[in-house]
């Protein structure tokens, strides 16, 4: 299993925490699986006290975990680098229902006559993320826990595509004009941010949670263009 996202509580203060926990840890198997329609991934969801990790781990890994023998895909495989939060307000995307798409069309025209942009362009980040909307690209598909409860978005894990990409503040570049999430940055710039992945296309890996249930049960869904 390979690192892919590690929070502690004071980086996502919006997220709330099982009593007792305050790190949140995604790992996953870079392999081939056929079972799996991400191909790779089956990720897998920790919840940790930074306290108790740090004396059991017995201090910090020097070295980024390698896969083992196989054939892994290499777009599974993360960069390392480090988590800068910005807070972001989000809609639904495709999620949004249609009587209320159809009411909202009239200033939906008018705000893409305003900026230049379609609602679902913009409404969901195709990003990185906690929390928000997942940014389906195919139509959307949200996992049920066991008891048949609909569970809620936790974190996406996305390619980062260079085209379209979404910039927080302390990327932006003082004078752009352009909507952050079309930011004119500098190209080799981009290259260098996240973890230098592209899954499928504009593709992601979304993690969801089920929090009606006391054992937080999860699942992922994976979809590309």
């Amino acid at each position: 299993m390979v690192p892919v996202v590690q929070l502690f509580a004071r980086d996502v203060p919006r997220l709330e925490f099982p009593a007792g926990k305050d790190v949140l840890q995604l790992v996953w198997c870079p392999l081939i699986h056929p079972e799996d329609p991400a191909g790779a991934a089956l990720p897998r969801l920790y919840w940790r006290n930074e306290t108790e990790t740090e004396t059991v781990a017995a201090g910090l890994l020097r070295d980024i975990p390698e896969p083992g023998e196989g054939e892994y895909e290499e777009d599974f495989m993360p960069r390392p680098c480090t988590v800068s939060p910005t807070p972001a307000v989000e809609y639904p995307k495709w999620d949004l229902p249609e009587e209320l798409r159809q009411a909202l069309l009239p200033r939906l025209r008018e705000l893409e006559e305003r900026f230049g942009y379609w609602y679902s362009e913009v409404a969901s980040a195709l990003q990185n993320k906690v929390g928000g909307y997942p940014a389906w690209t195919q139509p959307p598909n949200w996992p049920h826990c066991a008891r048949g409860h609909r569970m809620e978005h936790l974190l996406s894990v996305t390619g980062e595509p260079g085209y379209g990409r979404w910039l927080p503040l302390d990327e932006h570049r003082p004078g752009d004009t352009q909507p952050l999430w079309q930011s004119p940055a500098d190209p080799a710039v981009l290259d260098t941010l996240g973890p230098d992945m592209d899954m499928g296309d504009a593709g992601g890996i979304y993690i969801f949670l089920c929090c009606q249930c006391p054992d937080l049960p999860y699942a992922h869904r994976f979809d590309c263009h």
